[in-house]
């Protein structure tokens, strides 16, 4: 909007005059015209001073706003190391176009975690009456493992692992939540067990309890 300044007088402005005034409230006008004076036109209406910005810069031009009110931006150029596991857990259901080619072959998989994207699953990883009877896996828990991602695609790819049991049930979701991070929750292998006593019930001897710091 128009910047409208106004004077008022006092008795250091009547002993000046009316000149002293216009330049005063000129130099007023050249100092809200954020540096493009030569740009600004000032008219007097009504006896009242204003400017007016013709080709002076917009006030929501991103190149006259200071640096704390931009956004950075930036684009990704190159992958160091990838430290998601890209498998995550989720549920398959029918892709909802039925008379594409791509119904044909493959279901849509929708990760429990929303950051992970969804996924198309060949129709071959999944339970072979999933066509007949998809209403059966609507609340069961699939671990996927997402394999490419094209760039030309708004979905990714991936294969499915295993099917984990019924979603909100303590094993299913604990099991997900590990693969999820790719923690090996396998079984030890024989020689690690070997290094544990094997003469049970097994108890601390005086005297190591006497080198250790009780914190029972």
């Amino acid at each position: 909007p128009d910047v409208i300044i106004e004077a008022q007088f006092d008795d250091n402005d009547a002993e000046y005059g009316q000149d002293h005034l216009q330049d005063t409230l000129t130099d007023d006008i050249k100092k809200l015209s954020l540096g493009t004076s030569e740009k600004a036109k000032a008219v007097e209406i009504g006896g009242v001073y204003r400017t007016k910005q013709d080709d002076g810069p917009k006030v929501n031009d991103p190149r006259f706003l200071p640096d704390t009110f931009l956004q950075r931006t930036a684009k990704v150029v190159y992958i160091l190391e990838k430290k998601h596991s890209r498998a995550a857990t989720g549920f398959i259901k029918l892709l909802a176009d039925k008379n594409s080619e791509l119904f044909k072959r493959c279901a849509m998989f929708s990760p429990v975690d929303h950051r992970v994207p969804r996924v198309y699953v060949s129709l071959a990883d999944c339970p072979r009456d999933f066509m007949t009877r998809p209403e059966d896996y609507s609340n069961r828990l699939f671990i996927c493992r997402i394999v490419d991602w094209k760039e030309d695609s708004n979905f990714a790819t991936g294969q499915l692992a295993k099917s984990l049991g019924q979603a909100g049930e303590i094993e299913p979701e604990t099991e997900g939540i590990l693969m999820e991070y790719g923690v090996d929750f396998s079984d030890f292998p024989p020689e690690a067990l070997e290094c544990l006593p094997q003469s049970l019930p097994w108890v601390i001897s005086p005297e190591e309890l006497a080198k250790r710091k009780d914190l029972r």
